[in-house]
This record gives C-alpha cells, structure tokens and sequence, in this order.
C-alpha cells in the first residue's frame, strides 16, 4: 500500500474510533458538529488561551525556587541537567498534554477514555494530585495576603524589635552591625524582627503537628478571601478565565521588570548575581542535582496535573498549539532565569548591609518570600513601597495559577457527568462546592500548627517522584499502546489541511 494511501487509512480509521461513546462530554472535533452534538465553549481568541497557560505555570516556583536551586547546584553548570531535562522531557510531555486536550476536546480524564480506556488511571492520578496541590498551594495566597496588609502601615511590623509578638532575644539589623554583639547573640540564640514576625504573628508556630493548636482567625479570612476570588475568576468557564488573565498574567512581569531595574542597582548586587550563576562543574557529579533539575521542570511546566489537557480541550480542533507551546516553554524558564537576578541582587545587597556571606541569607520556598525579602526591603529606601510591589506580584503570580490549575479540575470533572453538570447553573453551583470543600481542607494549615500540615502536603502530595510516575505513563499509552505515528498523523494532518486552506 502506497504511503499516502495508508496515512489516509489511519485517518479514516481513527476518525471513526474517537467518536464520543453516548453520555461522554461532547467535543468540538468535525465529525461530532456532523452529528449535531451539543459544542464545546472555546477560547475566545488565541491570546486568551496563550495567557491562561503562560498564568498557569509562571507561578511561585519561578521567582522563589529555580534561582535558589541554581545557586546551590552549581550556579551556571546546573543550566546543563536544566536544559536536558527541559528539550528531553519538560516541552515534549508539556506539548503531548496540550495537543491531547485539542485533539479529543476533553479534559484530563476523559481524553484518555477516548484514546486508551486502559490508561484511564493517568486522569484520575492526575486529578488527585491536582486537587492535593490546590488545597494547599492556596495557602501560601494566604499567607502573602495577610503580609500585604500588613505594609500598609507608617513602619514595617518586621523591621524593629518593639512589638507584642517579639521576644527579649529579639534583636534588630542596626543592632547587629555591632560584630561583637552578633557574636554573643549567635552564642545566646537570639532572633530578628522579620523571623519573630513570620513564627509568631503569622503562623503562632507550635512544637509539632501533634499539636495542632487554635485557628488563626485572620489566616482564615485571607485564604477565605483568595478562594471566592479564585471562584469570581474561573465560574464562567474559560469567558471569565481569558479575561482575568489579561491582568494576573501580564502585571507580575511589570512588577518583576521594577524589581529587577531596582535589585541590580543596589550596592552589593553584582556580589549577589555573582553566587547566583558562577559555575562550579563539579556538582554535576551530584545525582541530587540532576533531580533537583527534573523536578524542577515538571512543577514548573504544571505537567501531569491535567490542567494543560483542559486548557488545550477549549482550543480550536485546527488550531496551531506546537508554535505556541515552543513560544511558552522559551517564556517560562526565561522568567524563571531572570527572576534570578531580581532576588540575588536583593539578596546581595542584604549581605552586604549585614556584612555576612550570602550563603547565611539565601534561602527558597516560603523563606524566601516572607523572611529573606521581608527583610532585604525592609533595609532599603521607602521600604513600605517595595514591600507592597513585592507581595502584589506574589499574590498575582500565585493566584493565576491556582485558578488555572483549579480549572482544570473542573474541567476534568464536568466532563465526567457533562449531561447532568452542564445543565442551567449545576457548574457554577459545583464549582462552589468544590472551593468550598477545598477551603474547609484548607484550615488546617491555618492553625497554629498548620505549617507541619503544609510540609507533608509539599513533600508527598505533589512529589517530584509522582509526577515523574504520571508522565512515565503518559508517554508508553500515547507512543506504545495509542501508537505515535497514529497521534502525529491523526493531529497534524488535520493542522496541516488547515493551514493550506487558509493559506
């Protein structure tokens, strides 16, 4: 058989075997507008789709984990495993999610009922990660909202030792410019102002998660507050998403553009930058540090969470997603190694004002966000200004996220049920309950022992090692069982007759 003849085979072949079984959500591929079947809503315009992905996976770990993890494997040597793991597995796995959501118009269970009923167990996995990391990466909004109110005062609350909440080994950053008294008071265990603040306001840490504690009431407000938020943002499907976007998705990198100019400007940054990216070849011989590396492109590419399939299913059946996917990849871990120079120069100029290594102030996760810049801009002039720019683009970066990814457990849900959920107002109705049930979840992590809940949920809900598993079998159902030739025909040849006719 001719080769042209047995690609248009295998298109006919697999045009007949997508087809929705009856009760499946309907798509939006040609063959179901042929059978008059109910349409899938779509983006509005591609800018709406290219936003709410660039939104959803530009989050937090771009600005608080890569540059930390650069400076502690190697500076500029861990751009090696990086870009391996990137063009090996990061962009192909997240260009497989998004073209699986466009070509079945489905979300992230029901897609692979169309493709490989056997391998429906990769939806679900995906959706109980999913569900996990929203309910405890909306935390962290919290968190940043509570410090966003609390800047707008005449002082910050964490910059001097005068507060209820400090305690007598509190000491303050004029105080340990003495290098005598720094010595005793590392010899007698004492504090500063900003890690009191963060330990004993915010999170009135307890001894242990045996001890759970009371419910920090003004915790519970502001992840209140985050979450009808993330509900006014996605209740309308991807008409209201597209739209939001064009605000949480576009103003971080403006904020992110202002702190750079600032960062790099202060006294001490070049020493800062200098940590950040100063190669040292030896660590690649570290397998920590190629691990770190790999897990750093799946959180980072919000892959196998099934909100790239969702967000893919509202494309066009035609429309041209490899560009888009290639363009985003370059987008993300570009603002991924730019966010470097933005921290570490902050965090340059803090050593310097406190005459350490920069070794004693770097940090990642939430001790970046709320201890180790807490108190850079605290040492800068008009430190109340910076303060409120910082957690402004924290919480934009955070929040897109959490409602993208929130989506896309929706979307995978309500396509389980679309006759019964799609009906009248039972998918806004849904939509709150899930925000609710995900918010009472949430109040454990608010309590005074709340940090340890978060902990386990960072360390086993979302694991590197989970996701890994999930893009293991995304890969052997689509290019082993499914068949690679029949995806690559079946999706880019109906690409393909596109763009001819419009060209």
């Amino acid at each position: 058989m001719a080769r042209g003849e047995k690609m248009h085979c295998l298109k006919d072949f697999h045009k007949d075997t997508l087809k929705p079984s009856p009760g499946k959500s309907p798509g939006t591929r040609p063959e179901d507008e042929a059978d008059g079947k109910m349409q899938r809503e779509k983006w509005a315009n591609k800018l709406d789709f290219i936003l709410s992905v660039a939104g959803g996976f530009i989050g937090l770990g771009n600005i608080w984990r890569f540059p930390y993890l650069c400076y502690k494997n190697g500076g500029g040597a861990f751009l090696i495993p990086y870009f391996i793991f990137l063009f090996g597995g990061g962009l192909p796995v997240f260009f497989l999610e998004v073209a699986l959501g466009q070509y079945t118009s489905e979300g992230g269970i029901t897609c692979w009922e169309k493709l490989c009923p056997i391998f429906s167990g990769i939806g679900c996995a995906s959706i109980v990660i999913v569900s996990l990391l929203n309910i405890y990466y909306i935390v962290i909004l919290a968190w940043g909202l509570y410090y966003l109110f609390q800047t707008f005062r005449d002082e910050l609350p964490w910059a001097r030792c005068i507060h209820s909440w400090n305690t007598p080994n509190c000491i303050d950053d004029k105080m340990r410019k003495n290098v005598s008294l720094w010595l005793s008071a590392n010899a007698t265990n004492f504090t500063s102002p900003v890690t009191e603040f963060w330990e004993r306001n915010v999170l009135s840490l307890s001894s242990g998660i045996d001890n759970l504690g009371k419910l920090k009431w003004d915790l519970a407000l502001c992840l209140l507050a985050v979450w009808v938020i993330c509900f006014f943002c996605i209740w309308k499907g991807v008409r209201s998403t597209g739209k939001v976007v064009y605000i949480t998705a576009t103003f971080p990198f403006l904020m992110l553009l202002v702190l750079l100019i600032r960062g790099v400007t202060l006294p001490g940054a070049a020493q800062g930058i200098k940590f950040y990216l100063y190669p040292d070849i030896s660590r690649l011989g570290d397998p920590q540090v190629w691990i770190d590396a790999g897990t750093q492109i799946f959180f980072s590419y919000a892959i196998c969470l099934g909100a790239m399939t969702s967000l893919g299913s509202y494309n066009k059946y035609k429309y041209n997603c490899y560009r888009d996917c290639m363009l985003l990849g370059c987008l993300n871990s570009g603002t991924s190694f730019v966010s470097g120079f933005a921290i570490f120069s902050v965090l340059g100029f803090m050593a310097q004002e406190q005459g350490v290594d920069i070794a004693d102030v770097a940090e990642s996760g939430p001790g970046l966000a709320f201890i180790a810049y807490p108190k850079a801009v605290s040492m800068m002039p008009w430190p109340v200004f910076w303060a409120v720019l910082f957690f402004v683009m924290l919480l934009l970066l955070g929040l897109d996220s959490q409602f993208v990814e929130v989506e896309g457990q929706i979307t995978s849900l309500v396509d389980l049920y679309p006759s019964f959920l799609r009906k009248g107002y039972r998918r806004e109705i849904f939509i709150a309950i899930v925000c609710l049930c995900s918010y009472l979840l949430g109040l454990t992590m608010v309590t005074q022992g709340g940090m340890y809940v978060f902990q386990l949920f960072d360390y086993y809900a979302a694991s590197g090692m989970c996701l890994l598993w999930v893009a293991f079998f995304e890969c052997i159902a689509i290019a082993w069982v499914y068949g690679k030739s029949y995806f690559l025909i079946c999706f880019f040849s109906r690409w393909r007759e596109w763009e001819e006719a419009r060209d």
